[in-house]
């Protein structure tokens, strides 16, 4: 097996209850390293739970989360964050008394390498603009619109130098023009060598970005395989888009 076909990232039996509500039930899956992988369902299936399970959020109750081949369970967020993997939330977390600039020097000078204020600086600056903020970079938080707060958490993220990037809907309430952007610029980062895990509702990014997907419902996973294989199975079809006719209109 050659380094680009490594499994990177691999759950095994992750299970998560919240009272009597099980939001992740057993579920199992692998992601290859340099790929893009969809985590797609209804809303309510549990996908984000599996990203904060992966990230530390809260603990699994059960199963294993295997990144480059060591155990992950019971780390505590920052350690996750120091072992390459970084994330954008589907609730924007930016520091909204905070220069975009400043949210995302936080991620270089608190990541996986951590540096000092000046380098931190220059390469936030780089990232800022890569990610379509340039000239805005002396905005706070609080002025910048939702879609920038969330260009701004995406280079946050990549401030960290991660290895594996976990998307959250990061391309949800694009204009189409602005969603070619994001689907390129995703393409790009790929490019660079980041595997990415991303949730989205946005088929035409599903189709056009990802190598697999993870179908999920009622947390548990129903299907897994490349999006056309996916979408048009007749469970993902009843689960996902409500019905089991003219679901490739729907998912248009």
């Amino acid at each position: 097996m050659t380094r680009a076909q490594e499994t990177l990232l691999g759950v095994s039996g992750l299970r998560k209850a919240f009272g009597g509500l099980v939001a992740v039930r057993d579920i199992s899956f692998e992601i290859r390293r340099g790929t893009i992988a969809g985590l797609i369902g209804p809303n309510g299936s549990g996908k984000t739970t599996v990203l904060n399970l992966i990230t530390a959020e809260f603990p699994a109750d059960a199963g294993s989360i295997r990144f480059r081949g060591e155990e992950l369970l019971g780390r505590r967020s920052f350690e996750i964050c120091r072992a390459r993997i970084a994330r954008t939330f589907q609730l924007v977390r930016v520091l909204p008394g905070m220069t975009a600039l400043e949210n995302v020097m936080l991620g270089r000078m608190f990541g996986a390498e951590p540096a000092r204020p000046a380098p931190a600086k220059h390469e936030a600056e780089a990232l800022i603009a890569r990610v379509g903020l340039a000239g805005r970079a002396h905005m706070y938080g609080a002025q910048l619109t939702y879609i920038d707060q969330k260009r701004v958490e995406l280079a946050r993220a990549l401030a960290t130098r991660p290895q594996l990037l976990l998307l959250d809907e990061w391309l949800a309430g694009l204009n189409p023009t602005e969603l070619q952007v994001g689907i390129e610029l995703i393409r790009q980062i790929r490019k660079d060598g980041i595997t990415i895990v991303m949730i989205e509702h946005v088929m035409e990014a599903i189709r056009a970005l990802c190598d697999t997907c993870v179908v999920m419902n009622a947390g548990e996973k129903i299907a897994e395989g490349t999006p056309d294989a996916v979408l048009s199975n007749p469970q993902v079809m009843q689960a996902y888009l409500g019905t089991d006719t003219g679901a490739e209109d729907a998912a248009a």
